[in-house]
């Protein structure tokens, strides 16, 4: 069984979805501390030819609030960030297929930072075809208060996978020898650069996955979402 492990991220990048895509078990964490500016509440995507952010507004928490413990702030309004994105791609060739995704995601009535995010990742999976297991890591049986490496591996254990990828990004942080002595296989999931057309501007990679979307059929997506990556 194959196993990925990662922060609710909203609308993140393509990688993440391949990394979705590329295990039977994703694991969501719910019972981390949130951090800020990180990609929980906020991401990129073209506007003006430029990439400009767009934010889910967060209620003030302590900083070592979880984030499960953590909510959308009570002046967040779903319309502004919808007039955000259509002001930004109401021209591109598939914004009718894809806004109503869009109105999926930002209309939900959870405003739970955790659940809010993670209703956005199974619409997105459900739109692309996705079909892997989503859960939660406090679900899982370990004790908790595992850090870093030794607790990727409690859940390995756990969940009962034999291989666990991660993003490219953690690289640095584990060793392939020791999930090797504890029985499991570590590979990192390297995305392959995918450049497709963006109005008249210059190209800008690694956007959310909703650029994507806006600018390329479907079943183009589908495609790179299962097979523009590498693992190593």
């Amino acid at each position: 069984m194959k196993l990925a492990i990662m922060q609710p991220y909203i609308l993140p990048y393509i990688g993440y979805f391949q990394l979705i895509q590329s295990v039977d078990l994703f694991l969501v964490c719910d019972n981390l501390q949130y951090t800020k500016k990180s990609w929980i509440n906020r991401n990129r995507i073209l506007q003006n030819g430029r990439d400009a952010f767009f934010t889910l507004p967060l209620k003030h928490a302590p900083q070592s609030a979880h984030i499960a413990d953590r909510h959308l702030a009570p002046d967040f309004h779903a319309d502004h960030l919808l007039k955000q994105f259509t002001i930004a791609y109401q021209r591109s060739r598939y914004f009718e297929e894809t806004f109503p995704l869009l109105q999926r995601i930002f209309l939900h009535n959870d405003l739970n930072l955790f659940n809010f995010n993670l209703n956005s990742i199974t619409e997105v999976c459900n739109h692309l075809g996705i079909q892997t297991r989503i859960g939660k890591t406090s679900d899982a049986p370990i004790n908790h208060d595992l850090k870093k490496e030794d607790k990727v591996l409690a859940l390995c254990h756990a969940m009962g996978a034999q291989t666990y990828i991660n993003s490219i990004g953690g690289r640095e942080l584990y060793d392939k020898e020791r999930f090797n002595q504890n029985g499991v296989s570590l590979n990192f999931l390297e995305t392959t650069q995918i450049q497709y057309k963006q109005f008249n501007s210059e190209f800008i990679p690694w956007l959310s996955m909703v650029d994507l979307l806006m600018f390329n059929p479907l079943e183009n997506v589908k495609k790179w979402t299962s097979s523009n990556y590498h693992l190593v």
